[in-house]
């Protein structure tokens, strides 16, 4: 096959790679036995690859294009949505006003000829005089007049279920401002019914359509006059608890007129609602039986129907109403009022037999529940947001209390706040220092988990049945933190100073939770017992090989420190020790008495116990008092063997020196501060030191000291 590379040739490419027939295996074959080499199969790679940087920016351009069309054919849709909306609102007038004239007429015709508005009346009902029939129409007006403004709001329909006993009472436009700052806001237009008002906003492209902004109940709102203040005027204020909306009027008039009808509108929706309770508490009158002409019927006594046997009304209209409110509470998420109704529907039918309509009833609602429940849930689940703290529980966990699910509220709970927890110890960033990231670690997790209990104190006071699972809870949060901790400080070989320091402020944070009756102090020293342990060992064989070192280049010549300086450091040194009496082991010219090998070994000891303090609780008593015996015998032992070996009088004397130093020097002051730490004296070290009394009272035996 002939492979060109001009125009032609990639015209013939695009159709045989268009063509229905084609076969890329075939193709390819083809194309590698016509090839002459490399170069060949190159340039054909070239030209398929501009054949298809050609068809993608032809696709680009086509989907461009297509994009175009669309957004002019749904701003086209818009404009003639609009102008249907303005075709449904002229209509809707036009019949209204139709309505009206007709109205108008008919009254002006019975008015005219008596007798013929009889016979009108006569012909459709009978019974229902002229006044009602005004009055019917009246009202059916007024509520085809809501219908036809609210047809004009976006989502009115989810809001305001259509129902007989609602009807507009009065609207117009009014300007929104900020209440704090008095900066205009928006233009709205108010929907006053007898029972709510609503605020929309009107829509850009569209005339005479509104967006619905918000929906207040005349119950919780309460209207307040803005005193006029240049050029700020004709205002007032809508309180709606914890809220509050500031509006200005056209003009005064308008303002008054928005006034009184507000505040009559209210009288009105609360005298209904008295009027309503004081029906719904009067006593149904019972039915009464026909007499019996019967005379030979003896007279019965009527039985009053007993409390059990006592009939639920399941007519009454919030029970009626009582599902699609709990749907709306849920589709709000006004999760208090739906478990209010559902308390109110409990208490009503507490006492009550039950019956078919009941069960009925039992099943719609009980349906309800779960929905609830699993709104309830994922409210709570650690996916949402952990933002907040764990008071951002507390809505979900109380409502779930309420519907008796305490132990699926403290297990979602406790989810929720170990999610929590683990979040915030994996973003909290490593520092270089280890003691700095430490600080920061138990800050974060101490002052999650202090939180968390007095919220869970608050959420659970009347479950104690909860609070085994609470405990169960921190010991496992406990472990997380363990985790992390020793992590950073103990498998990164840090120094037992730096591990002590750590350890210390762990147990100064966990301290703090006593504070509320929660002490997790053992379970921190359960969990870091063996991390613990470790270091310890590990430490005291750095010493035991350093003391080794030492002693295997031991010459026992005294000290020479050549300045003041360094021989006051050196009495600072070991004061700090607790060597008290160093100074009768001085000389003259800066000489010290001592070798430097038993210097260094209690410098070093002294250290070694008193960072092991820092980390010493009971189960640890063992391990560090046999790794103090352990040290002190590697000292005691090579003093020992080098009494016993030395043979020149002059050194002899030195070592005997060095011996009383470290026996009755240093081994009380080691035993001394392990009885101030730990609280007790350790026998180990009494006996250690009753050995080294009995070597020096026979310094020639052969007997080692263990």
């Amino acid at each position: 096959m002939a492979l060109s590379l001009g125009e032609g040739g990639g015209s013939r490419l695009r159709r045989q790679l268009e063509s229905g027939g084609f076969v890329a295996a075939e193709y390819v074959k083809q194309l590698s036995q016509q090839s002459d080499g490399d170069r060949d199969l190159q340039e054909h790679r070239q030209r398929i690859q501009a054949l298809s940087e050609e068809t993608a920016q032809s696709l680009k351009r086509n989907v461009y294009q297509n994009y175009r069309q669309f957004i002019e054919t749904a701003r086209e849709i818009s404009y003639l949505e609009s102008e249907m909306y303005q075709l449904s609102h002229i209509l809707t007038e036009q019949k209204g006003i139709m309505e009206a004239v007709t109205q108008a007429l008919l009254l002006q015709a019975d008015r005219d000829d008596p007798a013929l508005g009889a016979r009108r009346a006569a012909t459709t009902d009978p019974f229902l005089p002229l006044s009602a029939k005004e009055a019917a129409a009246s009202e059916e007006g007024r509520q085809r007049t809501l219908t036809t403004l609210l047809e004009k709001v976006e989502g009115y329909r989810d809001l305001l279920p259509e129902s007989p006993s609602k009807y507009l009472v009065y609207n117009g436009d009014l300007v929104e401002y900020d209440a704090d700052h008095m900066a205009q806001i928006q233009r709205v237009h108010a929907f006053l019914m007898n029972d709510c008002l609503l605020v929309a906003t009107a829509l850009p492209n569209r005339r005479g359509a509104y967006r619905y902004v918000a929906l207040y109940s005349l119950d919780g709102l309460a209207v307040v006059n803005v005193k006029d203040n240049p050029p700020m005027k004709d205002m007032f204020k809508l309180l709606m608890f914890p809220e509050s909306r500031i509006f200005q009027a056209e003009n005064a008039k308008i303002k008054k007129e928005w006034l009184e009808v507000l505040e009559e509108t209210k009288r009105n929706r609360a005298l209904s609602e008295k009027q309503r309770l004081e029906q719904e508490a009067l006593p149904r009158p019972a039915p009464t039986p026909p007499e019996s002409t019967n005379p030979f019927e003896e007279d019965e006594e009527e039985e009053e129907p007993s409390a059990e046997e006592e009939v639920v009304d399941l007519s009454l209209e919030w029970i009626q109403e009582l599902p699609e409110d709990l749907d709306v509470c849920i589709a709000q998420r006004d999760f208090e009022g739906a478990v209010d109704l559902l308390d109110k529907l409990n208490e009503y039918l507490g006492d009550k037999p039950v019956s078919q309509p009941v069960k009925e009833l039992r099943v719609k609602v009980d349906e309800r529940v779960r929905q609830l429940t699993d709104v309830l849930v994922f409210e709570l689940s650690p996916d949402r947001s952990l933002r907040g703290g764990p008071r951002a529980t507390r809505r979900a966990v109380s409502q779930l209390i309420r519907l008796g699910q305490s132990t699926k509220a403290c297990e979602l709970f406790l989810k929720n706040r170990a999610a929590a927890v683990q979040t915030a110890i994996r973003q909290l960033r490593i520092e270089g220092a280890t003691l700095l990231y430490i600080h920061k670690l138990c800050h974060v997790f101490f002052t999650s988990l202090l939180e968390t209990a007095r919220e869970f104190e608050t959420d659970f006071a009347g479950n104690n049945g909860c609070y085994s699972a609470f405990v169960v809870w921190a010991r496992s949060s406990m472990k997380m933190f363990v985790d992390a901790f020793s992590k950073q400080v103990f498998d990164s070989k840090e120094s037992l100073s730096t591990a002590a320091e750590c350890v210390k402020v762990a147990k100064e944070h966990c301290k703090q939770l006593s504070e509320i009756g929660l002490d997790l102090t053992f379970i921190i020293h359960a969990l870091l017992v063996k991390d613990i342990k470790g270091a310890l060992q590990s430490y005291k064989d750095i010493i035991i090989e350093a003391t080794k070192h030492r002693n295997s280049e031991e010459m026992w010549r005294k000290m020479n420190l050549m300045t003041p300086e360094a021989l006051g450091k050196l009495r600072e040194e070991m004061r700090s020790c607790g060597v008290g009496n160093f100074d009768q082991y001085t000389g003259d010219d800066c000489w010290v008495n001592l070798s430097y090998t038993v210097v260094a070994f209690t410098k070093q000891t002294m250290a070694f116990l008193e960072e092991a303090l820092k980390l010493y609780f009971p189960e640890l008593h063992m391990v560090l008092l046999e790794s103090l015996v352990e040290i002190i015998l590697v000292a005691v032992q090579h003093v020992d063997y080098s009494l016993r070996c030395e043979q020149d009088p002059e050194k002899k004397a030195f070592i005997r020196q060095n011996a009383s130093f470290l026996y009755e020097t240093v081994l009380p002051v080691v035993e001394k501060r392990f009885e101030e730490g730990v609280g007790k004296p350790a026998k180990q070290l009494q006996d250690l030191r009753n050995a080294s009394r009995l070597m020096r009272v026979n310094p020639e035996s052969t007997t080692s000291v263990v």
